[in-house]
């Protein structure tokens, strides 16, 4: 074989192998083999969660349907936006609901190396558990795509986690009723779900389809006789 094609063909495998765990949250199969969960690790309850706040009307808006129905979700909170909204970040901590961690910037971590990816871990972490005095057990990166590198540092400071339920209520087209259907589709015991509450990085407003939404995903979550739980409350 020439040396330049042996080349490529090196180059190639790294990408791949760099890219690999990115369709995870879309190929079952491939999450199991890299020991990421879409569902519930205690295998019980169902798990509501909340990606890409704290936002200054999203998440008060989410906290207040979340407290009329008298459930406690996760929040996998942004370290950059923790810095802006240390108390509203707080607030979600005290209203009993679990704090998670979703990154400090919202970036893609296959175009990050492993140098920036433990920077923006550290800050992550050391952000959002000064705002919330709460040490951080589950971790979900931005697009719910990881990099091999960005796993493997990740698993270990936390726990991965993606979800098996997704209201995709980021995007423009959403309504509440399609965020509904989407996020409850044939519900059973250890799904996570998949919202948000903020529109920092999606269509503008979304996060008022997603509260309106709420009541009714709460409802048919309901409706399966789970209890809804936070990520950690399943183990």
């Amino acid at each position: 074989m020439r040396p330049e094609r042996a080349a490529a063909l090196l180059g190639l495998g790294l990408a791949s192998a760099w890219c690999a765990p990115a369709a995870a949250p879309v190929f079952p199969p491939l999450a199991r083999l890299l020991g990421v969960a879409l569902r519930l690790p205690g295998g019980r309850g169902i798990a509501l969660t909340f990606d890409d706040g704290p936002h200054p009307a999203g998440t008060p808006a989410i906290l207040s349907e979340l407290a009329r129905a008298g459930v406690r979700a996760t929040f996998y909170l942004v370290g950059e936006q923790v810095a802006r909204r240390p108390a509203l970040a707080a607030e979600i901590a005290a209203a009993g609901h679990e704090i998670a961690v979703h990154g400090f910037r919202h970036r893609l971590l296959l175009r990050r190396g492993p140098r920036a990816l433990r920077d923006d871990f550290d800050r992550a972490a050391e952000t959002i558990g000064a705002a919330t005095g709460c040490e951080s057990r589950s971790y979900r990166p931005p697009y719910g795509v990881f990099s091999l590198p960005g796993l493997e540092l990740a698993r270990g400071r936390w726990e991965p986690l993606l979800w098996s339920r997704w209201g995709r209520d980021w995007e423009g087209r959403a309504t509440a009723a399609t965020i509904a259907a989407r996020a409850t589709r044939d519900l059973s015991a250890g799904e996570v779900v998949l919202l948000h509450d903020a529109d920092f990085y999606s269509s503008a407003d979304s996060w008022r389809r997603t509260a309106l939404a709420l009541p009714a995903v709460i409802d048919a979550a309901r409706a399966t006789g789970e209890p809804l739980v936070t990520v950690s409350q399943s183990r």
